[in-house]
């Protein structure tokens, strides 16, 4: 087992309080039971740890069974987490995908997000209620996933309700939320605001009027339909070095920088229409961008002027 594994196990230990550690393990069903009776848990949280991980360590655990530790973990003690609820809606004009099959559906669920996405780590773990819960290590294009920047998801089979926990990192929600293919989520505690505001005076939301702007823009701008699906689209960046200074070798640089830009996604058009009001961009869109759907094009040059 390598120390990552290691590292891991025992922060997931020390996040359990005391009382729950034994149930846990034994749920987790990776160390025997005769090694179980062994631990000590009248003594302090980091020795248990380590003596947690030096079993783990006689077993060679692994990564993928770590990562089943931590799941059962947030199953055991939900409420340790931030959690959104997400309605499933129907696409028009699309047939809604048959959930039903879980290992049908999770093996369409790790494909998208590892296409869109590269470095990610994905687990899954079957509950009692019919629900599954899927953990994501988000990584980056350069980087190995972080085991300890994870979203949970999950999904009650026969349901249109997807729980999804706090994501500090905003960029991948819009990715997440296209892994239901036919199905688009909407969050819950999308409101009417005045209502919320009559029920309590004390109550007081920050920044309505922004929010009222950015959804009024989007909305001007993408229309109220579902756009319609790309996947892919590529632009061709032609752009010059400027400088008040006449030093350096660029300056001189008569021949302008060419690159290729590409955005890619399971909906390309979805993915860009939820940035603003997810916070990760201003809104209005650059026109750059929201113009795809009119010049029905799927490549495009970009020129200073």
């Amino acid at each position: 087992m390598d120390e990552i594994v290691a590292e891991f196990i025992r922060r997931t230990i020390l996040k359990i309080p005391v009382a729950n550690i034994l149930k846990i393990l034994k749920i987790w069903n990776f160390l025997p039971e005769s090694q179980l009776e062994t631990i000590k848990l009248r003594q302090n949280k980091e020795s248990l740890s380590q003596e947690v991980v030096e079993l783990c360590q006689k077993k060679r655990a692994s990564l993928k069974e770590a990562a089943i530790l931590d799941i059962i973990y947030h199953q055991t003690c939900p409420n340790r987490k931030i959690w959104t609820v997400y309605e499933m809606n129907k696409i028009p004009g699309e047939e809604v995908v048959d959930l039903s099959d879980m290992e049908e559906f999770k093996d369409s669920f790790k494909k998208i997000l590892q296409r869109a996405l590269r470095n990610v780590h994905i687990s899954f773990r079957d509950s009692e209620d019919n629900s599954v819960w899927i953990r994501i290590a988000w990584g980056t294009p350069h980087m190995k996933p972080n085991q300890y920047k994870t979203t949970y998801v999950v999904y009650h089979s026969q349901t249109p309700f997807v729980f999804v926990s706090h994501c500090r990192i905003k960029r991948y929600i819009p990715v997440l939320c296209q892994d239901f293919e036919t199905c688009y989520l909407t969050p819950l505690q999308e409101r009417n605001f005045e209502t919320e505001l009559d029920m309590d005076p004390r109550i007081i939301h920050e920044n309505i009027k922004e929010k009222e702007r950015i959804q009024r823009v989007t909305q001007e701008t993408f229309g109220d339909y579902i756009q319609p699906r790309l996947e892919f689209a590529q632009y061709k960046l032609e752009t010059k070095f400027k400088t008040d200074s006449k030093k350096g070798i660029l300056a001189e640089r008569e021949e302008p920088f060419r690159c290729l830009v590409k955005f890619s996604s399971p909906h390309l058009l979805e993915a860009l229409k939820s940035l603003a009001p997810a916070g990760i961009a201003d809104a209005p869109l650059s026109s750059l961008l929201t113009c795809i759907p009119h010049k029905a094009k799927n490549y495009f040059t970009i020129r200073e002027k």
